[in-house]
């Protein structure tokens, strides 16, 4: 009778040991299932790219676009980015500022031959003490001392921002730096306060005086950059002088000259751009039918009129045109939309990038971002050689 019992309590513990294996696995699988599922992946928590060490490359998608810097499985980003002299009221500024420099290196370090890397060479730091004034704690400044006056005999901030550009070539498992773009963003209207929380105040500052401090400041830069570790003594500098549109303006700015310091730290001669920004659609007395914008504003009219009449309930249509001399560089639209509906803002999406080879022009890059009051909502892109959009909506799955 014992040996029945002592049998019978080895079975049940050996019956509640496989209830419990069987329950754990269940219960392990499902938590890892409702994790990736959360994650809207399948793919294991720690992805392949995460784990990797050391630097790796992006591929891409055609030549117009240069491969990318990842290191340790993340985007390598600027040490300085964002960082201005002052607030940034104009944010097409800011778009036309990266936009046009990244043009700008693409027609002196080729897309198929060269790595695109983020500035790795000017620190947050450093970027703070060269745009701020210079003054007996900062001797670095490249904006002149205050001058305690405020009118138009007050010392304005002549530059507002600084971008670097790396341009690399693998070699092995390593970087190689080849050359070094800088746009130097220069103000033609600074923004000020008589004391703090003020009211704003304007100062124009003169194209003479504008030109004249921004070549000084570019002298002085080149060879704070010479004296980087890691830069050699005969890799190219680049610099790219942008003037900022005032903080009213519907465009952003233009560049206006560049240089490059091919060896040492000094600067040749200078080249002028012959750059400008349109916005779109013109007012009717900047109209021209002989100017060269003339035909691209009748089409944009057109297409705002077709995308309008598809979906009525727009805010505005908006467009800024870069032209360099009286070739069309790019196009990018803003429309303003109150869609909160995922399905409306896909098909409206869908809808553009449909009807816009029949209005936009061909041959150039095209953005068209659509946005509500919360933010973006989606974006369409093409290339320079492409007709076809690529539409990405953001926030869906």
């Amino acid at each position: 009778m014992r040996a029945v019992k002592w049998i019978s309590s080895i079975v049940a513990v050996i019956v509640l040991i496989s209830a419990l294996v069987f329950f754990g696995n269940f219960f392990s699988k499902n938590s890892s299932s409702v994790s990736n599922t959360h994650n809207n992946k399948t793919a294991p928590a720690t992805t392949k790219s995460n784990s990797k060490k050391g630097i790796q490359v992006t591929s891409k998608n055609d030549n117009s676009s240069y491969q990318t810097v990842i290191k340790d499985g993340r985007y390598l980003t600027s040490k300085a980015r964002g960082v201005t002299a002052s607030q940034e009221s104009n944010t097409f500024n800011q778009v036309s500022f990266e936009d046009g420099l990244l043009n700008f290196s693409k027609e002196h370090f080729s897309t198929s031959k060269y790595i695109f890397q983020e500035g790795q060479f000017l620190t947050t730091n450093q970027a703070n003490e060269w745009l701020s004034r210079q003054s007996d704690d900062n001797k670095d400044g490249l904006n002149p001392r205050d001058n305690g006056k405020f009118n138009n005999e007050r010392n304005p901030i002549y530059l507002q921002s600084i971008e670097e550009q790396d341009f690399m070539t693998k070699e092995g498992n390593n970087l190689k730096l080849h050359g070094i773009v800088l746009g130097l963003a220069m103000n033609t209207q600074d923004t000020y306060q008589k004391e703090q929380y003020g009211a704003n105040f304007t100062q124009d500052i003169s194209k003479d005086d504008r030109i004249q401090q921004g070549q000084r400041m570019a002298d002085e830069i080149v060879k704070r950059y010479r004296n980087i570790n890691g830069i050699n003594r005969d890799t190219p500098i680049y610099v790219v002088m942008y003037a900022q549109a005032k903080d009213d303006s519907l465009a952003g700015g233009n560049f206006y000259s560049w240089n490059v310091s091919k060896t040492g730290d000094s600067l040749s001669n200078w080249t002028n751009i012959d750059n400008q920004t349109v916005v779109l659609p013109m007012q009717e007395s900047t109209t021209d039918d002989k100017s060269v914008s003339a035909k691209l504003n009748s089409s944009f009219v057109n297409f705002s009129n077709n995308i309008e009449g598809f979906f009525p309930n727009l805010s505005s249509v908006t467009g800024q045109a870069s032209y360099d001399g009286n070739n069309l560089k790019g196009l990018i639209i803003s429309v303003s939309t109150q869609f909160y509906s995922a399905t409306e803002i896909e098909s409206f999406a869908n809808y553009i990038a449909q009807s816009a080879p029949n209005y936009l022009p061909s041959g150039v890059p095209i953005k068209i971002k659509i946005e509500a009051s919360t933010g973006m909502q989606a974006y369409l892109t093409k290339s320079a050689d492409s007709d076809k959009y690529k539409v990405t909506i953001l926030g869906s799955y």
